[in-house]
């Protein structure tokens, strides 16, 4: 797999939906395998080549963060091997970069919690001085730490479309009043943990989308991934600026790259040059190193 993996090919269980990073197999009736590839999708498209270990710094950073924020709200592991649920022979396409979680009824709502001014919530600040429809105060600047971390949900587009921010009324016109309050607290609640720990580990975390569903019994579980590259935004803190938008630990690269090419952002991309797919790799491999403490070939298994 030191070239990457950009599709997985599981033959001993069913395949129910291959997303823009995971590939994602039933186990029984009740279970899903989720196999993290190490696609990269920009400007949502998948990029033609992988980017070498991706995949499994976004499954340790997120088994990282589930079991560190367990005592906030339950998530969808079961704690099973997934190397036991495949054939033999196709262990190696699931070591490092699965896991056996429960099949819970997704919250169609993207959960989203912003720390600070970047990214559409910029713009959308210096249009209208609010965020989301929540007013900030006057004379904030790109990459400036908000008074305190703000819900701005967003509806979750299908594969190739963009999501677009919804509003918090229409969110509880969707799950319900009660679960979108909870949905709420949770998830600014993981947000603040999260960044508090990250901070004292050299990052800032921007922003970051979390994902929920319902077990069996009814019960809200964090799902999907947590609070990795892919989903968050993550800054050093050694070159934090307010005023500027800052370096990021995730596809910064590809997409300044992507930027400079005559490419209309639909599929075909361009194909990556080799120097840009090993900055994105390093940059990955940096955050799991510093946020965790383990580089991917010291990741203590779980």
């Amino acid at each position: 797999m030191a070239d990457g993996l950009l599709q997985t090919n599981i033959k001993s269980l069913p395949l129910v939906y291959r997303g823009k990073v995971r590939d994602s197999y039933a186990v029984g009736e009740d279970k899903l395998l989720i196999v993290t590839t190490d696609r990269l999708s920009a400007f949502d498209v998948v990029m033609a080549q992988p980017i070498p270990g991706k995949g499994r710094v976004l499954n340790a950073l997120s088994n990282f963060w589930f079991e560190r924020l367990a005592s906030i709200v339950p998530n969808h592991l079961t704690g099973i091997a997934p190397e036991s649920v495949v054939a033999p022979d196709e262990a190696e396409q699931v070591r490092g970069r699965a896991v056996v979680a429960m099949k819970l009824k997704p919250i169609a709502v993207e959960a989203v919690v912003r720390g600070y001014l970047i990214g559409s919530g910029w713009k959308d600040y210096q249009r209208t001085g609010s965020v989301c429809g929540i007013e900030l105060p006057h004379g904030l600047h790109q990459a400036e730490k908000l008074p305190e971390p703000i819900f701005t949900p967003a509806d979750k587009a299908e594969l190739g479309q963009h999501d677009e921010n919804i509003s918090f009324a229409q969110v509880m016109e969707r799950i319900g009043p009660a679960m979108a309050h909870r949905m709420r607290s949770i998830s600014i609640a993981l947000y603040t943990a999260a960044a508090e720990y990250a901070a004292q580990h050299g990052i800032i975390i921007a922003d970051t989308k979390f994902e929920f569903g319902l077990d069996a019994d009814g019960h809200l579980r964090l799902m999907d991934e947590v609070l990795t590259p892919d989903s968050s935004r993550f800054w050093p803190a050694d070159s934090y600026q307010v005023g500027i938008s800052p370096p990021s630990f995730d596809k910064q690269f590809v997409r300044d790259w992507l930027e400079q090419q005559p490419w209309n952002k639909a599929p075909p991309p361009p194909a990556l040059p080799e120097q840009i797919v090993a900055r994105t790799a390093d940059k990955y491999r940096e955050a799991l190193r510093r946020l965790t403490g383990h580089d991917l070939d010291e990741e203590p298994s779980r």
